[in-house]
């Protein structure tokens, strides 16, 4: 036997008469995700965990949602402080600005500052109620949407109306026609990100981790100490789990989806959490290196976002969706958020999920073994 092996061999028995010393500890598992926060922002993947949920949230609402969609703005020149710029401000669905002569008020409307301005002349409420027709100057930009003109035309027809004692001359009838059903895509586009937010930061954090770790040997110098494998699962697992919480309730927030619902999104984001963070290990103890996890991440990837796009396009038979587990997460909190439903209504979905990350547990398990044994064997 030559020296080196000699030198091996007595690593490896000084490192499992360590680990068979030692018991669980919950004090070193934590140590170990201090260390990974600590080292955090070095990594490429960590950042991009924290970023890609805020970037694809404000990418995908700028273009199909509501981001820069402002209500119509109204300026208002009031010489005489009628009561049609005080109806007009307590009007919903459009914002009043009033300037202080004409000329600032046709600038403005240039500027496409305001979508429209009016120009209300003094004593113009007495001539109102008088019965008489008073000078109204009204000026559109030629930059604001057709739609915000109408609201605005309309709107303030009608508070004119009113000040002059005149009812409307007809009852406007609002009925939807169409599928009732239909979710905006805004709306559907929720659970993809939901899914990166969560998945991102739960399984790709704690299973690059491993690996990088594997690779550069420092996984090999940690478990020479007391700290056993199952610690080092443990912590990068809480490290992972709790960042796509954050990530999953920042992003929900982002997107008005946790008003009125916060307690049951709460509990399946915990429970994506914890089994994307059960994944995310048993594929770092999987991986040989990092080309071996990206490979397997970029073929198993689109699998297990299948649900994602289950809910993007509703025409699909959504049976299908409920196949894969990320679905007793992903489809709960679309649901919460989107059709109004609550816990009680999911607890089939729960206990689904719930089953899933039970029977994940041994695989974590015994995938951890399978590094240790590694381990040693390398020392």
């Amino acid at each position: 036997m030559n020296a080196s092996v000699t030198a091996g061999t007595e690593r490896a028995g000084a490192a499992t008469a360590a680990r068979t010393g030692a018991g669980f500890s919950l004090g070193r598992a934590l140590r170990v995700t201090e260390k990974d926060l600590r080292l955090g922002p070095r990594s490429p993947i960590f950042l991009w965990a924290i970023l890609l949920p805020v970037v694809l949230t404000f990418v995908l609402t700028a273009v199909f949602g509501t981001l820069f969609a402002a209500p119509p703005r109204l300026g208002i020149v009031d010489a005489g402080g009628s009561a049609v710029t005080s109806a007009l401000r307590d009007a919903e669905g459009l914002v009043v600005v009033e300037v202080d002569d004409e000329t600032e008020l046709r600038a403005a409307v240039e500027a496409h500052d305001v979508d429209a301005g009016l120009v209300l002349g003094a004593g113009f409420d007495e001539t109102l109620a008088a019965g008489g027709q008073p000078e109204l100057e009204f000026f559109v930009s030629g930059s604001s949407l057709t739609s915000d003109r109408v609201i605005l035309g309309v709107t303030t027809v009608s508070v004119l109306r009113e000040q002059g004692g005149q009812s409307p001359p007809v009852d406007v009838v609002v009925t939807q026609v169409g599928d009732a059903d239909v979710v905006p895509v805004e709306d559907r586009l929720l659970p993809l990100i939901v899914f990166y937010a969560v998945v991102i930061a739960g399984m790709f954090l704690p299973a690059a981790s491993l690996v990088d770790e594997r690779e550069k040997r420092t996984l090999d110098a940690v478990l020479v100490t007391p700290t056993r494998m199952s610690e080092v699962l443990l912590g990068k697992g809480v490290l992972g789990g709790s960042l796509a919480m954050a990530m999953g309730v920042i992003t929900l927030w982002l997107n008005g989806a946790l008003t009125g619902r916060g307690p049951g999104v709460v509990v399946f984001l915990l429970l994506g959490a914890v089994m994307v963070a059960e994944i995310g290990l048993v594929l770092g103890c999987w991986a040989r290196d990092s080309n071996t996890l990206f490979s397997a991440i970029k073929g198993g990837g689109l699998l297990i976002a299948l649900p994602a796009f289950f809910f993007l396009f509703p025409a699909l038979p959504q049976w299908v969706a409920r196949l894969v587990p990320t679905y007793y997460f992903l489809g709960p909190i679309y649901e919460m958020a989107n059709a109004g439903t609550t816990l009680g209504d999911h607890l089939g979905d729960l206990a689904i999920g719930v089953a899933v990350c039970v029977l994940l547990a041994p695989a974590v398990v015994a995938m951890g073994r399978r590094t240790e044994r590694r381990a040693a064997i390398t020392l």
